[in-house]
């Protein structure tokens, strides 16, 4: 009998020794990869009387880009309104020509699973649009569905996902109620504080700046947008750097910005529309949906990165990500990035690579 126990004994840390040894062998890696992408909304469900569905029921929008997803160790997205299939509370705007609210069926998560999306931000102004029962429906989904999410105000602020050994901690911030504030930086600084203290790499997300076209542009200063204050998209990034964070991945203001690097570490300060539906306009550069693969080294320190063209607009009329052969995201991010940050000390080659100057 004793016999037996000591052998049990032996397997059992055996096992434990095989799995430490693994862990250890999976942060001794040199680099880890990264795939981001801006504002998410596959489809509308409300009105209720007459929604609008993509072709298949939504299950080939990721299919031009998920190989990207699937090969980096992290995929993140803008998650622009919620999972809700029925009910809630519309919002009501003062303008009603400004007003859209955005709703999508709960059975949609299981593309953002099947396309491999590890994290999602849910701060912006559409996580609120069907009130507490869209951000409780929301967040049940994609617990149940097995994707990190952050960024609503008292209840699900941070996130940290632990994958191969690694843990990345979420924070996503917004201008709006129900989200996390972009307007308290002290209160923003602590989040990443925290989550710097029980994580290896620190991913911030936020949903600011002015939208359309004519503010593509970095101003360094706060900016404001029918009325609200968005915030300093540029100090913002930096003060979460200063915290402790390792890339900022802005969103919000529906085109591309540019790119920038701050103490070795990642910023772009908007990644535009990458699979929005009816009532988002994707016109011109609007249309243009990028995907960024960055890597870095295990402490966070941008290493090199692609750009990868995507455009949403299909030659059959379909909104979703077409492969983009003319480049034009990454002439538009090179454009941006060295008319506003040529500091940034980074180069953007023609073929999309980023690289240290």
């Amino acid at each position: 009998m004793f016999k037996t126990a000591a052998v049990k004994v032996r397997i059992v840390r055996k096992i434990a020794l095989t799995l430490l040894l693994a862990s250890a062998a999976v942060m001794a890696k040199d680099t880890l990869t990264f795939s981001a992408v801006g504002d998410i909304l596959i489809g509308r469900n409300w009105p209720d009387a007459t929604p609008v569905l993509p072709p298949d029921d939504g299950a080939d929008v990721f299919k031009d880009v998920q190989h990207i997803f699937r090969r980096t160790d992290i995929a993140f997205g803008n998650l622009e309104g919620v999972f809700l299939d029925a009910g809630g509370t519309p919002k009501v705007c003062g303008n009603p020509s400004m007003c859209h609210n955005f709703r999508m069926p709960e059975r949609y998560a299981k593309h953002f699973v099947d396309a491999g999306f590890d994290l999602l931000n849910v701060a912006n102004n559409h996580s609120g649009d069907f009130g507490d029962a869209g951000r409780k429906a929301t967040a049940r989904v994609l617990k149940e569905a097995g994707i990190g999410f952050a960024g609503f105000e008292g209840t699900h602020e941070t996130y940290v996902l632990e994958k191969d050994g690694v843990r990345y901690g979420l924070v996503g911030f917004a201008p709006n109620i129900g989200t996390v504030s972009i307007h308290d930086v002290p209160r923003a600084r602590q989040l990443v504080k925290e989550l710097r203290a029980k994580s290896d790499i620190v991913i911030v997300s936020s949903h600011m700046g002015a939208e359309g076209a004519k503010f593509a542009n970095i101003t360094r200063k706060a900016e404001t947008f029918v009325g609200e204050n968005r915030g300093n998209p540029y100090e913002f990034a930096r003060q979460m750097i200063d915290a402790g964070a390792d890339m900022f991945f802005g969103h919000g203001p529906h085109v591309l910005r540019a790119i920038d690097l701050y103490k070795g570490k990642f910023i772009v300060y908007s990644l535009g529309n990458f699979a929005t539906t009816t009532g988002i306009n994707i016109n011109g550069t609007a249309g243009y949906a990028p995907v960024i693969e960055i890597k870095t080294d295990k402490h966070g320190n941008f290493l090199e990165g692609q750009i990868h063209s995507f455009i949403q607009q299909g030659a059959s009329g379909e909104r979703r990500p077409f492969a983009d052969k003319t480049g034009a995201c990454i002439k538009e991010f090179k454009r941006l990035t060295e008319a506003d940050i040529p500091e940034a000390g980074l180069t953007i080659g023609n073929d999309g690579k980023i690289t240290l100057k």
